[in-house]
């Protein structure tokens, strides 16, 4: 097997696991255990509180102490575990903690499977601007396989969707221990100072003001991810209390109408280095903030009936709000960071996403929703909900293209020569 199917291979089982569930646990929250709204915002604030710490820890330990590829497996192991777990649990308060400690073992490894990537493809002197997408396209083909079998076997509502979550996990785990080695290159340097022995070098991203900036959008672009995330699949459930729309394909298989956001991404993926080269890093994530406001925008009017068209719409535009923030930022840290801090980088930027930003969008928008958009029947105001996120992307973007100051120039990207002032030499 050669080194990209191996890493295609990895790629698709890492969000297989979490398309297991991830769309599904809102359907399975509210419609089976029947718990408050308030509370899955905690729930799934979950992988903001991991993401706060965990990623940039063990991009640490993977940076200076142990290999990249037995880190990520060990993680993957023990995540299986935890998901196996799931279906014992008959309290909110304990599903908490059962869903944060999943997401302690899950969420590093999502920069770890970058980490591994870029590590792999560029011992093997391969362009990882070109090579990663049509890789990590795999994935989201991964994550529409998983949602597409959990609709299918009728388990939307099933504690049945986090054994097979755990089940990939498992085999995930077991795989990648026989991936190329992608030993700590930090731990073989000097340490001058204390955060070299600290192995908290990459946090030194912050001294360059392109790059704080730069952090500082990408946590208000994870909270606008959460939202989608959390509220995309339940929305769609709920229609099924109208004998207007209890009937239509969007409500009986709502996961599989929401599984063409990931059939958009495998697209957006593929474009995202001729975008890159061509625009560059700032425009492209001023697209990703548009689509955004598209995404909820068309959520806000659309519905299962007559307005269908307007769900897929934004199921499809889905695909470059992701894309061009999520993947195309995992690649301008690449090309701005060197090598020895490459995990840790990553896992940086996925505390700023995922972490910090998962937790402003899934905390607040629990609280504001219940407060302001829910009914004494419970029932909620979908179309307020959506605008309100809808007029918050907007505000992201018109910030983005006051405050960001970043100029592309397309030789430097071909290149990807990192930034001086992040040189893992300097003080």
């Amino acid at each position: 097997m050669n080194t990209k199917l191996r890493l295609t291979v990895m790629s698709f089982l890492q969000f297989f696991i979490w398309g297991s569930w991830l769309i599904t646990i809102g359907a399975y929250w509210f419609q089976t255990k029947q718990w408050s709204g308030a509370q899955f915002g905690a729930i799934f604030s979950t992988m903001g509180i991991a993401s706060i710490f965990m990623p940039s820890l063990m991009g640490i330990v993977a940076d200076k102490w142990v290999n990249a590829e037995k880190l990520y497996g060990i993680l993957h192991i023990l995540g299986g575990l935890v998901l196996c777990m799931v279906p014992l649990v008959d309290s909110p308060s304990v599903m908490f903690w059962v869903m944060l400690l999943n997401m302690i073992f899950y969420m590093p490894t999502l920069a770890l499977s970058i980490a591994v990537s870029y590590s792999v493809l560029k011992q093997e002197g391969r362009d990882v601007l070109k090579e990663y997408p049509p890789i990590r396209v795999w994935g989201t083909i991964g994550f529409i396989v998983a949602l597409w079998t959990v609709s299918l076997l009728h388990i939307e509502t099933s504690a049945k969707q986090f054994y097979v979550a755990g089940g990939a996990a498992f085999l995930l785990g077991l795989y990648s221990f026989t991936l190329p080695k992608c030993p700590p290159q930090l731990g073989t340097m000097p340490s001058k100072t204390l955060t070299d022995a600290l192995g908290l070098k990459s946090f030194t991203l912050f001294k360059s003001p392109k790059m704080a900036m730069f952090f500082v959008f990408t946590l208000l672009l994870g909270a606008a991810l959460q939202l989608t995330n959390a509220y995309g699949d339940t929305f769609l459930h709920d229609f099924a209390a109208s004998p207007l729309y209890q009937d239509t394909i969007a409500v009986k298989y709502p996961a599989i109408i929401m599984s063409i956001s990931q059939i958009s991404e495998t697209l957006f993926i593929l474009a995202i280095p001729f975008f890159l080269k061509r625009f560059g890093i700032k425009q492209v994530m001023l697209f990703s903030m548009l689509a955004w406001v598209l995404r909820f925008g068309l959520f806000a009017y659309g519905d299962p009936g007559s307005g269908l068209w307007m769900i897929i719409l934004s199921c499809i535009v889905y695909g470059m709000a992701f894309d061009f923030f999520n993947i195309s930022g995992s690649l301008f840290v690449e090309t701005q960071t060197e090598p020895a801090i490459r995990a840790s980088a990553q896992g940086l930027f996925m505390m700023m996403t995922n972490g910090f930003g998962a937790v402003l969008g899934s905390s607040l928008s629990g609280i504001i929703i219940q407060k302001y958009f829910t009914y004494a029947d419970n029932t909620k105001d979908w179309h307020g909900i959506w605008l309100t996120f809808a007029a918050y992307a907007l505000v992201i973007a018109v910030l983005f293209v006051i405050i960001f100051k970043h100029k592309h120039t397309p030789q430097a990207t071909e290149e990807a020569q990192p930034d001086p002032l992040l040189s893992v030499g300097q003080a």
